[in-house]
């Protein structure tokens, strides 16, 4: 089962559960005394914010009175889904330049690309000079060609009005001086010539704003329907709903404190104008 299968059949059981709640002529909270657990409860399975394992599902079909062969199927997807939520969490991608083109079969897909990158330039944004430095660090020539070949590529995605792209970037990631000033600035340059697309909305969070939200680890939102979590040996991806879900919350507390659009833009010349001046 992909994950977008494992989060069609997630909003399937979701939904089929409320549908059987409204069947049975039961409101949430009778519901959820019935079954002896929080209406709140109750509304996350409904509404998929919580996915249902084959024990809810089993005590949900007895307060619904849910006939047997209706039961069993659904137990059974509950107990596919469980599995495949466990597996989305483990899956490790390895190999630079496949990892890359597996992320652009997923940003293909994607209508609304969401990306946060505390330590770096994110990859849609990075100059083939700056892509050349991140994939000469540890691997063989060969393999950090095809790498950045393969980086330059996704970028084309960038062309697509039909694809909103939010990208959420802090200015420790942009003064981490990769290789040299004049390197930098070219690079500042492409960063704010891409905040200007219509399709693009880029974020900025500067280190003079306070903030109360803390995220050591860059994360790629694909729609709802999956998050790519790097790290140095390989790369993992999440799909089960209550996982993407914490993410998405992540996501809108991090652009809370972000300076968006002209105010990112205003951020961005002011570092660009650091390097400019550092480099002579």
């Amino acid at each position: 089962m992909t994950a977008t299968n494992d989060a069609s059949g997630a909003h399937d059981l979701a939904t089929t559960l409320r549908e059987l709640r409204r069947r049975a002529g039961l409101g949430g909270v009778e519901a959820a005394r019935r079954a002896a657990v929080s209406q709140s409860k109750i509304s996350k399975l409904e509404n998929g914010r919580l996915r249902a394992d084959p024990e809810d599902v089993r005590i949900l079909c007895d307060v619904y009175d849910v006939p047997a062969d209706e039961r069993d199927d659904l137990i059974r997807l509950a107990t596919e889904l469980k599995s495949e939520s466990q597996l989305s969490r483990v899956v490790l991608t390895r190999g630079a330049a496949r990892l890359q083109q597996q992320i652009g079969q997923l940003e293909s897909r994607a209508k609304l690309l969401r990306s946060y990158q505390p330590t770096m330039v994110p990859g849609l944004l990075q100059t083939r000079a700056y892509a050349e430095l991140v994939f000469s660090d540890g691997l063989a020539d060969d393999d950090a060609h095809a790498a950045v070949a393969a980086r330059q590529d996704r970028g084309n995605i960038l062309d697509d009005d039909a694809v909103q792209f939010v990208l959420i970037i802090t200015e420790g990631a942009l003064r981490w001086q990769a290789s040299d000033p004049h390197l930098m600035t070219e690079q500042l340059d492409k960063i704010i010539a891409i905040s200007r697309r219509a399709n693009v909305q880029l974020g900025v969070i500067p280190w003079t704003t306070p903030v109360e939200v803390f995220c050591t680890h860059a994360f790629h939102m694909y729609d709802s329907a999956a998050v790519v979590i790097g790290t140095e040996v390989a790369a993992g991806m999440l799909a089960a709903p209550e996982d993407v879900a914490v993410y998405q919350r992540l996501f809108e507390r991090l652009h809370t404190v972000a300076s968006i659009g002209d105010d990112a833009r205003r951020e961005l010349l002011r570092i660009r104008n650091d390097y400019q001046l550092l480099g002579g």
